[in-house]
Parts: structure tokens; C-alpha cells; sequence
């Protein structure tokens, strides 16, 4: 917010208070402003990230826009508990004051505008109002969860003159925290923590599923400390429907534990209250799969937990070659091949990094049937397949000898572009599509890829579903929806089952939220991680561009791809090892090695896709 350092100590720079106060100011502001428009609190750009920025206490004598100026700096800073920042508040707003109720993400700093509706005439008077104003971008709540939001922010921020010390003080203010994204952007970083989905279905002894639950921590403010509060305390909200946690209700940390670090034997011991003491073994295990996979999304450094007993002894300990038998994350195993439809309209395939394409075994890889689209189970035993003509869908077995089968299902659609989406198989070993023709437009589900398709409710769809991805972990999807102008967005939604209602299960879609809002049309789509897709679109006014996007509608970190023109599809994997891959209109088939630049594949061919 427009700010100097010296010494890693933050100083306000006075220019909007300047602008506010005007030349009184140098006089020491001894009357205030009758006039005065809005002035920005500009958002700092700062690249040295690691550097800790602390606030300053406020001034002696410090006029009303200093104060709220100095305020406002302080929010930005590395305080832990806002110390600080109440310095510049009465004792009795310090009191009511919740800083982690919420994160405000303005566009730019907030502005501060003199509010001349409830400003005092009286230029000696002792109480003085502000409004703070911007443009929303994003709101992260008492949970750390991120949403995307639009609309402007205007809220009343009062002062008040003490009639003993005659020192101004903040006396009424929204709750939460507000900055500029900027600020927002270097003071925190996104991390996923793990819970269990609740409905998979695994045999006995099978591994349980990982999901990832992406949330907000200030970076430099003991991020390690707050992701394991975080996690204890449950999944969020939108989450939390479809998944579990290990820990029991009420587990925390033991009190007063007031920060953990890791040994130099890369293992962190983790004190929890008397909530978790009498878990048996296999629930510990458990337990601490989901403390490991957490902390090693935010450093790879620590690969073992220990969980201890409100009493100090050792409840479990569990290193990193353990948790994968007790939990997966992504997908079942690393994909052997990648697939898509080359020219003569057949399933093949591509070894690794290799160039040499071949038809995949079966029906599907003999070109008795030409296909548009195809995908293929995590497994990489049997594909499903959607006609050219988009009408019929087909499953096969990759097993050489194999015979095509009769369509699972068909679409009555008039064009091509009204009939089968791509499919998209998940963890369970269901298939998914989605029928686009505008007399009857569903999503829908075949258990296993076979018997009658399941109709799959989507409360609150807007508009018909264009294309389908369900992640690795089964229990989100992502979902390109067409509205009624024509539009296409990305929206991310949580799948729940209800399997007790007879012979086919009740599905749904719930909870359905914007993946990129600033996008006007999406084009193509990928998972390409635990809470991350890849993304091709068309921004509002603008061009064809490609990114990466998180599943809350924030921005990940690192680079975007680089740019690729006529982006037709895209195939991520979820292992980050795998190099992206797309369907280009003027390049065919290419691919993007990590640090490199697009390379060709094929020239004839297209729908490219991992498993899954």
C-alpha cells in the first residue's frame, strides 16, 4: 500500500495522508479537511517476499488520516496477533476487533474517501469518519477458504479524539482484515490440507482417498502451525459433505503449544489434547496420513509425524513410506500411456515421452467405429469412446481380441455440438458424460461404465453442461456450463451419493462455484493436480489464454503455460512428472515439457487424454 522499508521495518509513506489532510498536514493537521475526494492506499509491490515486514505504532500526535493510514499499513504487516494494529484502535474497539473473521481482497489498496455526511462541522470536534472503498475481488473466511467476488466495498471507519491524551484513535470498524491483492498475494499463500473422502468404494484393507482442502495461511506468520490448526479443525464448509476426518471431534492441540518445528530428523512431533488419546492404531495411522500428506503440501521436508497423548507419550508415529499404504493421493498409479484419436478415427496411444503412437488393444483401437472423443479408467484397462458424430457412447476393454459392443447410451441431439460431451471416468470405476441436446439436457452416470445412465442432479445449473472432468480423488468435478448467451464458464462442484434409495444410487452435484470468473468463454480444461486445473479461454474483450486456476478460484502460484494459439482440448495429468499436452487447430497434437517450450507431437490428431 504504497509503502517504504528500511530495515525490514515498514514505514507508512504519507502521500495519501497528504492528499487527504492536504498542506495543513505540515502544520501538524491541527484542523480538519472540509473537502477532499477518495485516495487510493495503493497496494505495495515488494520481490523480496522472504523479508518480514513489521508495522510502526502510531505517532504522537498523529492527525485522523495518519492514523487510519498507519492502520490500514498494519494489517500488511507480519504481526502475528495484530498488536500492532490495535495500537490504532480504543480499548474498546481492540476488544471487539476479530481480525480472523476475514480477509477483504480489494483490487487495488482501499481508498479512503473523507465521509462528508457524518463529518463533524465543528473543526475542533473529536470524533472524524472515513470511508474505506475499492472493488471486491475475493473474500477468504474465518475457515481460510477463498471465494471469488465482485461488487464495490464501502465501509465507515470512525475515529475519535481522546479527551485525556488528546491522541486520535479508531473507534468504529468493519470486522476482518482488508487489502489491496497486491498485499493479499505476498502476505499469503495457498495450501492444501487432506481429509478422507466418506463414500468410496474400496475393498477391505484398501486405501483410503485424499482430498485436498486448499485454504489460506499468512506466509511468514508460522504457516506450519496455523495449516495443523486449520486441519484439526475440520475440512470447510463447502467440503465437507463429501469427505471425513480421522481426528475426532474436539482434537486440537494440547494447551499451550504455541508453535511446531520440525527436528533435524525431518520428523515433526505433533501434542494433541485428551480428544484423541484412546484412538486404536489403525485410527492414528490414519490420523497422521492426514497430518504428513498436509505438511508436505507446504514443505517436502518433513517426512515423519508423531502424534502424542495430552500426557506427553507417543500415540503413533508414521513416516512417509507408510502413509501410501494407508492413504492415495491423485490418481491409483502413474499413467503408462497417453491417449487421443488420431486421423483415421481410432483410440491410440503414446508411450511416456515417447513418439511413436499405437492403436490401443480392442474394438476401440480398430477403427471399425471412428471416434471424436475418448476416455480412458484409471486403471487403463477399459475406455469409453463418443462417436464422431457425437450420438453414441462406447465402452471396451484395452484387451486385444476385444469386440465393440452395442452404444451404453445415445443422444437425440440434431447436431453434433448438441449430442455427447467427452466422457470421464473417476476413481470409482464410473463413467461419466454429459448430453448436450437443448430438448432434455442431463448429466449423467453409468455405474462401472455399464447398465442404465444414472440422471445426475446439479441444484443451482444455470444453463447446459459442455464438457465433464471428475478428479482422481472422485468426489469434485469440474464442469464447463453454457448459458443461455452462449457463454461458457468453469465451474467446480462436489459429487455426493446416496446409495441406500434401491437398485441405482441417488447422484448429485452440489454446491456448484465459479473456477474463473474472469474468463468469458472457456474452451478446454484439465485437472493438473490435487485442487488445480489448467484452463484455455477467452478473457472478457480480450484473447485466446491459458492458465492455471485453483478449484476456490484463486490463482496458484508459478508461471502459466506458455501460449499455444487455437487450443482445442488439453490433457494434465495429476502427476506433476507428466507434461502437458493439447490439441492444437494449426499444430495437431502437442506437448509441453517442464521448462520447455511446445513441442509437436503428431500433426493428425486430436481429444488428447490421460487416464481418467
Amino acid at each position: 500500500m504504497g509503502t517504504d522499508r528500511e530495515g525490514g521495518v515498514r514505514r507508512p509513506v504519507r502521500a495519501a495522508v497528504y492528499a487527504v489532510c492536504g498542506a495543513v498536514l505540515l502544520a501538524g493537521c491541527a484542523t480538519m479537511p472540509d473537502s477532499g475526494g477518495m485516495q487510493d492506499v495503493e497496494s505495495t509491490s515488494r520481490r523480496d517476499t522472504e523479508v518480514r515486514v513489521f508495522a510502526t505504532p502510531p505517532r504522537e500526535g498523529a492527525p485522523p488520516a495518519e492514523i487510519l493510514q498507519g492502520f490500514l499499513e498494519a494489517l500488511t504487516s507480519d504481526d502475528p496477533q495484530y498488536a500492532t494494529a490495535r495500537q490504532y484502535l480504543t480499548e474498546p474497539a481492540a476488544r471487539r476487533w476479530r481480525p480472523e473473521s476475514s480477509t477483504t481482497v480489494l483490487a487495488n489498496g482501499p481508498g479512503i474517501q473523507v465521509d462528508r455526511t457524518t463529518r463533524n462541522a465543528d473543526a475542533d470536534a473529536d470524533d472524524y469518519t472515513f470511508m474505506l472503498t475499492g472493488s471486491k475481488v475475493a473474500q477468504v473466511d474465518e475457515q481460510q477458504s477463498y471465494t471469488p467476488v465482485t461488487g464495490r466495498y464501502s465501509q465507515p471507519v470512525r475515529l475519535t479524539r481522546d479527551k485525556k491524551s488528546r491522541q486520535w484513535r479508531i473507534d468504529v470498524l468493519p470486522q476482518g482484515v482488508v487489502m489491496g491483492q497486491s498485499d493479499f498475494q505476498r502476505n499469503y499463500m495457498s495450501v492444501n490440507k487432506y481429509y478422507f473422502a466418506s463414500d468410496t468404494r474400496t475393498g477391505a484393507g484398501a486405501p483410503a482417498t485424499a482430498v485436498a482442502d486448499p485454504v489460506y495461511v499468512r506466509r511468514r506468520v508460522d504457516a506450519m502451525t496455523q495449516l495443523v490448526r486449520s486441519l484439526l479443525a475440520g475440512p470447510t464448509n463447502w467440503l465437507k459433505p463429501a469427505v471425513r476426518s480421522s481426528f475426532p471431534a474436539g482434537t486440537a492441540l494440547r494447551g499451550g503449544v504455541t508453535g511446531l518445528t520440525p527436528d533435524d530428523q525431518n520428523k515433526l512431533t505433533v501434542p494433541l489434547n485428551g480428544k484423541a488419546s484412546k484412538v486404536g492404531r489403525e485410527k492414528c495411522w490414519e490420523m497422521a496420513t492426514q497430518l504428513l500428506f498436509t505438511l508436505q503440501n507446504l514443505t517436502p521436508t518433513v517426512d515423519t509425524v508423531a502424534l502424542q497423548r495430552a500426557d506427553g507419550s507417543t500415540l503413533c508415529t508414521l513416516g512417509e513410506d507408510r502413509a501410501g499404504a494407508v492413504a492415495r493421493r491423485g490418481s491409483v498409479k502413474r499413467p503408462e500411456y497417453l491417449y487421443f484419436i488420431d486421423d483415421e478415427g481410432r483410440l491410440v496411444r503414446l508411450p511416456g515421452t515417447g513418439t511413436t503412437t499405437e492403436p490401443v488393444p480392442g474394438a476401440l483401437g480398430e477403427g471399425v467405429q471412428q471416434l471424436g472423443s475418448a476416455a480412458v479408467s484409471w486403471d487403463e484397462h477399459t475406455a469409453a469412446g463418443v462417436s464422431a458424430d457425437g450420438r453414441s457412447l462406447f465402452v471396451g476393454s484395452l484387451v486385444t481380441g476385444s469386440t465393440l459392443e452395442p452404444p451404453v447410451l445415445q443422444s437425440r441431439g440434431a447436431t453434433e455440438t448438441d449430442r455427447l460431451t467427452a466422457p470421464s471416468w473417476d476413481a470409482r470405476g464410473d463413467l461419466w458424460v454429459a448430453d448436450r441436446d437443448p430438448a432434455r439436457p442431463r448429466l449423467l452416470m453409468l455405474e462401472q461404465g455399464v447398465g442404465a445412465p444414472v440422471d445426475v442432479r446439479v441444484p443451482g445449473l444455470e444453463g447446459r453442461v459442455d464438457a465433464v472432468r471428475v478428479a482422481a480423488d472422485g468426489v469434485r468435478i469440474a464442469l464447463v456450463v453454457q448459458a443461455k448467451d452462449g457463454h461458457k464458464s468453469l465451474f467446480i462442484g462436489r459429487i455426493e451419493r446416496d446409495d441406500s434409495s434401491g437398485d441405482q444410487p441417488v447422484v448429485s452435484v452440489m454446491g456448484l462455484r465459479p473456477a474463473t470468473p474472469e474468463l468469458e468463454d472457456v474452451t478446454a480444461m484439465s485437472w493438473a493436480g490435487d485442487s488445480r486445473l489448467v484452463v484455455a479461454g477467452r478473457e472478457h474483450g480480450g484473447v485466446q489464454t491459458m492458465r492455471y486456476v485453483q478449484v476456490d478460484g484463486s490463482t496458484p502460484e508459478g508461471q502459466a503455460p506458455a501460449a499455444l494459439t487455437g487450443v482445442q482440448s488439453i490433457a494434465a495429468s495429476e502427476d506433476d512428472r507428466l507434461p502437458l499436452v493439447a490439441s492444437s487447430s494449426e499444430d495437431g497434437i502437442v506437448r509441453l515439457p517442464s521448462g520447455a517450450q511446445w513441442q509437436k507431437v503428431v500433426k493428425e490428431g486430436r481429444a488428447p487424454v490421460y487416464p481418467g
